[in-house]
Order: structure tokens, then sequence, then C-alpha cells
């Protein structure tokens, strides 16, 4: 009996001790699952974005895409250049989420697209995004990003002017703050200092060489004579024209922008050797006294700058690689999750002001 009794003991204080684990201990291990899940959800912010993100959900995104980028860039040559200044300028403020396509109105203000620095973008960028949101509107409704659009029409166009392909993960989402006021001080103005620009550049986690790379964009495009006018008109007071340019090509820029107080719209191109071909020609300019900007010229001005000039400047390859490198960098900054995005229905407003 006394076995018994032992036995029946042992088995009501097994009964107790699963009724403990059941009532007291299970929950405990519950919350701590869920707060460990929480607390990593917490922590893993970045999303993924992949290569095939629209395979299933919009399969002819490329096919609609460079169709349309074909097209636009055959009309007119300087949309490559157009997409890419656009591209770098909504990347810079506030990460690649679209907000430059953005555009003012009476619900949200004054977008970025209309802060002083902004107003020389070109239209053709803004042109070409419409034509392919709007076709992808048609074929897949509300799967495709603006940011997506924006981030793989530039890959696109510096390899269709001659420059290096490079992967673009897709899956962004388009932001839901676009401020004018938020602009200054993360895009690079022509009257800037070298030292000036690399720290803005370290501010946002790029390093010398990958600004340095970032800037042989200029290969292809233009700038106005406005960004350029004081170097060729009123450098300074015993020397009107800047010392640092080549004689020649300062004659002819100041012929060029003769009347460019009256006319605004006068241009030059940043590459006078080979304007609509993405190449190395920008950094071989800037040796010849040949850079139009004082942003440029300052690169081979400064010792921190110049050794990857001259590496760049003899080896096209190494810059190619570099340029693809940190243009993919640039395209992952600071993107957008569900969480404080969205997909727009049109590019230049958010849905709760399109009807959405």
């Amino acid at each position: 009996m006394a076995g018994l009794s032992s036995s029946n003991n042992v088995m009501r204080m097994n009964k107790i001790s699963v009724i403990f684990f059941i009532v007291f201990v299970l929950p405990f291990i519950g919350l701590a699952a869920e707060t460990k899940k929480h607390s990593h959800s917490h922590t893993h912010t970045k999303p993924k974005l992949t290569k095939d993100y629209y395979t299933k959900t919009c399969p002819r995104f490329d096919e609609i895409t460079t169709q349309i980028i074909t097209a636009k860039q055959a009309e007119t040559p300087t949309t490559a250049a157009a997409v890419v200044r656009v591209f770098f300028h909504d990347c810079m403020v506030d990460g690649c989420d679209g907000s430059t396509l953005v555009a003012s109105n009476h619900f949200h203000g004054k977008a970025e697209r209309d802060a002083d620095i902004n107003l020389s973008l070109p239209g053709d960028a803004f042109d070409l995004v419409t034509r392919i949101k709007t076709a992808l509107e048609l074929e897949c409704p509300g799967i495709v990003s603006c940011t997506d659009i924006l981030a793989t029409s530039a890959r696109n166009l510096i390899k269709m002017t001659g420059g290096p392909f490079y992967d673009v993960p897709l899956g962004r989402k388009d932001g839901l703050v676009s401020q004018a006021s938020r602009v200054l001080g993360n895009i690079a103005l022509p009257n800037m200092t070298t030292s000036h620009i690399i720290d803005m550049f370290k501010a946002k986690g790029f390093t010398v060489q990958e600004m340095v790379a970032l800037v042989g964009a200029h290969t292809i495009g233009f700038s106005h004579c406005t960004e350029f006018s004081n170097r060729i008109f009123h450098y300074s007071k015993t020397q009107p024209v800047d010392p640092r340019l080549n004689p020649k090509y300062a004659e002819g820029l100041k012929k060029l922008c003769a009347n460019y107080t009256k006319d605004p719209t006068m241009a030059a191109f940043n590459d006078v050797m080979t304007p609509g071909k993405f190449d190395n020609m920008y950094y071989k300019n800037l040796q010849r006294g040949l850079g139009l900007l004082a942003t440029d010229q300052g690169l081979i001005d400064d010792p921190r700058t110049k050794p990857i000039v001259d590496l760049y400047a003899s080896n096209e390859t190494a810059f190619f690689n570099d340029f693809a490198k940190a243009m993919l960098k640039v395209s992952m900054y600071e993107i957008k999750t569900d969480k404080n995005g969205e997909v727009r229905h049109r590019c230049d407003t958010f849905n709760k002001q399109s009807g959405a």
C-alpha cells in the first residue's frame, strides 16, 4: 500500500507540474517568443528588394519600360542625362522614394521639385516616368512604384548611352512626403567647395571615391549658363575669366552664354568632347582645363580627389566598375517600406490627393 501511495503521489506531483507548466510557464514562453518576434521586426526595418519582384505581379514590366525608354531616348537624346539627374536629386533628399516627382498643390504645399535648385530639372525626365507609369497602370494597376520606374530608367539609359550595366533590385515604395524645404543642404551647388561636397556625401555614407565616381555622370547632359557664368564673366576683379579654364574653351563659352541674362535657358554640354556618350571623357576634360562647373574643376585641384580623377581618366573600366557600384548604393539609400510608403497611382501626386 505504501508503494501504491507513493506512486499516486508521484502521479499527483506530475499532474501538478503539468498544470503549473501550462498555466504559468507556457504564457511566458509565448510572451518571450512574441517579444522576440517584435524585437526582430524593429531591428530589421530594411525591406528586401529582389530582381524578380514584379515577375508574377507585372510580368511585362521590363518589356514595357524598355520599349518606352528606347523610344523616348531616340526622340530626345538628352533624356538619359535628365533622368539620371532627377534620380540622383530624388535619392539624395530623404532617400529614393519618388518625392522629387510630386508636384506642388494646395494639399501639401511646395513640393521638392519646386525647390530653387530643382527648378532646372529637365522636363523630359518627368515626361518619361509619366509615360511608363501610365502604360504600367493599364497593364498592372497599383503594382509598380514610381520610384522603381525612376531607378530602372536611370540604369537603362546609362547603359543605352554606352555606360555600365548593373542590376537594380526592385520593390521600393513611393514616399509620403515631398517638401521643398528639405532639399537645401542635400544637393551640391555650383559654388560649393570640394570639402563641402565631400562632407555632404560622407554624411550619407558615401566615400570620396564613390563621390568622384558619381560625379562622372556629368559625362552626359548639360548645365545652364547661370551655373558657371561667374567663371567666364566675373571670376575676380582682376581676372574676369577663371585662369584654370582652357582659354579657347573659355572664349567659346563666353560666345555661347553672351545673352544668358536675357535667356536663362542658355546651356552648355558638361562634356564638350563626347556630350551624348557615357564614357570617361569627363575626367580627361578636367585634366585639360575643360571642366564646365567650378565644382568639376575642384576635383582636379584637391589632393584627395585628383588621384581618383587621374585613375578614371586613364582607366574607363575602373570608372565603370566604381560608378555601377556607387549607383546601386544610391538606389538603395533610405528606401521606403510598406509602412512608410505606397504605390502611387500617379507619380506627381500622393494617392490620398488623387482620389484613391
